[in-house]
């Protein structure tokens, strides 16, 4: 638990079931852990919440998280990252994180503030649908995933990729968002 979050005791995780802080943030996740599955048809074990992601950049290490990931015939096909403001600050930070979790370049990329959504294509950062209705069904996904490649990303690639992560959700945050980095993989 973390002091400076405001949290109202405790809630059962709507994926996995076990029991987890009700704050006003994990109150978002999991209205859209329930639209994954319910609006958009994702079976709940095709979803990982929380993903955690460690990584070495130079001589710091940090760890960062993304909110859901969606795995379609053991593979990566989505990244959701949620953040309360603005979306397009969001962009930049989740599309590094799209190219680094996973060894080829994930297709859709959501960032979202619970209330609306951008709908991004993983390789060009394109804005390609808007809102919480954008987010592709398990069936578009599934599609969308077929015509895409799974070429492995050019090691140039993801250094940037650390660097705009460490930049953006590491550089100057709270301790309690970054933990440390024992192991961690990256460039």
């Amino acid at each position: 638990m973390n002091d400076h979050h405001l949290t109202f005791g405790t809630c059962r995780d709507f994926l996995t079931g076990r029991m987890i802080d009700d704050t006003h943030d994990e109150r978002y996740r999991q209205k859209l852990a329930r639209r994954l599955v319910e609006g958009c048809g994702f079976a709940k074990e095709e979803i990982t919440p929380r993903y955690r992601y460690r990584f070495a950049i130079e001589d710091r290490c940090a760890e960062i998280g993304v909110d859901f990931v969606i795995t379609l015939a053991e593979r990566i096909c989505m990244a959701v990252k949620y953040a309360p403001g603005s979306l397009v600050t969001r962009h930049q930070p989740a599309l590094a994180a799209a190219r680094v979790l996973a060894p080829y370049q994930i297709p859709v990329v959501v960032v979202t503030n619970g209330e609306n959504a951008d709908v991004l294509h993983g390789d060009t950062g394109r804005v390609v649908a808007t809102g919480l209705d954008g987010i592709p069904s398990r069936t578009a996904l599934a599609d969308l995933a077929a015509r895409s490649g799974v070429d492995p990303i050019d090691p140039q690639r993801i250094i940037m990729a650390h660097r705009i992560l460490y930049a953006f959700e590491i550089h100057g945050s709270c301790n309690c968002d970054a933990d440390a980095c024992d192991g961690a993989k990256g460039s």
